[in-house]
């Protein structure tokens, strides 16, 4: 309950569920249980905001392509209502791995134990005092 009132990372506080929950209204749910909101009323300038409330970490790319146009504006209909068609070479969507442990590591990596391949025999360090 600690976790709720006082971390923002951990989904959304509960002045951030009571505020969505009084002005919003639910409007999908992605395949990684993240829910999708868009306001009752329409502001000023006459848009309705829109809103996502993460399950688990707080993290923008966790959020599909799909989705993230809806939220952007990009396309009028929450994919809920009206799902984009998914291309034959579409890979599933992935969330931003750096900083796991499924994060890219390429050879010689510090994080692979920073073994790199030996220089070519072309190669010479340069040290100061050095003339060209």
């Amino acid at each position: 309950m600690l976790k709720r009132i006082f971390t923002w990372w951990n989904g959304a506080t509960l002045g951030a569920l009571f505020d969505i929950g009084r002005r919003g209204v639910l409007v999908g749910q992605d395949e990684q249980g993240n829910r999708y909101f868009v306001e009752r009323r329409a502001s000023q300038d006459g848009g309705k905001r829109r809103y996502v409330i993460y399950k688990g970490l707080a993290e923008a790319s966790r959020v599909p392509p799909d989705w993230h146009a809806w939220m952007h504006y990009t396309i009028d209909e929450p994919p809920s209502v009206k799902p984009l068609k998914r291309q034959t070479w579409e890979k599933p969507h992935l969330p931003n791995q750096t900083g796991t442990v499924r994060a890219y590591r390429p050879k010689g990596s510090l994080a692979r134990g920073g073994v790199r391949a030996a220089a070519t025999a072309d190669y010479e360090a340069w040290t100061p005092g050095d003339k060209p």
